[in-house]
């Protein structure tokens, strides 16, 4: 069930409500937890705990779906593989996936068949290491969206799902860091939040001063440039380029002098 821009604006403009979608908005609980000791199962049938993916140094995305979703999940999916393949970042290495659904009728084999056909899409060798597609029971997967800050809705007359669409990027430690909104997830916002995750352990140099000069914006869903920040770095560009400059031609009077004794 989709609950997008398309849908929001759309209601906005007519000042009515769409009944089947009040409710599932997705709500920001960055500095939380997440339930460590929640059960599922993973695409090949395994008993795991949440906390199995939590201890392994790398930030984790997670993304609640479910596997027979007519339309916004496949969005969703499909956006963070467009996403991810700028990285440059390898899923197992760098960071891990777990795509949740929230349908108990959802299968290991269902989710092993959709485990395949994104890890290929996302065309990295190795990464089914690192993504996993996770099913369980109801009261499992309630518990790890509600700490999410993702609510969802069975219609029964309809026999589908009323959800919101976004993703969550956890700390190794199982902390909500972001939470991302939207259909689709552009490769400088993975990369900004999967670097803050990671605590410092992401990132080249060059990548760690760009993000000096980013700021989430929560009202935007997204990294914004900061104004104050930008100043900052290219005033301390200006200092080390003149600071160079200056030692360089010292020395090269130095070197002068020297021959002329």
């Amino acid at each position: 069930m989709l609950l997008g821009a398309a849908a929001t604006a759309r209601a906005q403009r007519t000042d009515t409500r769409i009944p089947e979608l009040e409710g599932v908005e997705i709500t920001d609980r960055s500095g939380h937890g997440v339930p460590v000791d929640a059960r599922f199962k993973d695409e090949n049938g395994n008993e795991v705990r949440l906390g199995d993916y939590l201890d392994r140094d790398m930030p984790v995305a997670v993304q609640l779906v479910y596997f027979g979703c007519p339309m916004l999940c496949t969005l969703v999916l499909n956006g963070f593989v467009d996403g991810a393949k700028g990285l440059g970042w390898k899923p197992g290495e760098d960071y891990l996936v777990l795509s949740v659904s929230f349908d108990p009728r959802d299968t290991p084999e269902l989710a092993l068949q959709k485990k395949e056909a994104y890890v290929k899409s996302l065309g990295i060798e190795g990464a089914g290491a690192g993504w996993h597609f996770l099913t369980g029971e109801e009261d499992q997967v309630r518990a790890l969206a509600d700490s999410l800050g993702f609510p969802y809705r069975f219609l029964e007359k309809k026999g589908e799902y009323a959800h919101g669409a976004g993703m969550f990027v956890l700390t190794p430690g199982g902390t909500i860091s972001r939470t991302l909104y939207g259909l689709s997830f552009p490769e400088k916002d993975l990369r900004f939040s999967f670097m803050e995750a990671s605590e410092g352990r992401l990132g080249s140099p060059l990548d760690k001063v760009v993000l000096f000069c980013f700021r989430y914006n929560a009202d935007e869903h997204g990294y914004s440039l900061v104004a104050v920040n930008v100043m900052k770095v290219g005033a301390a560009l200006t200092v080390l380029f003149l600071g160079t400059f200056v030692v360089v031609m010292w020395r090269r009077e130095r070197r002068r002098a020297h021959r002329a004794a």
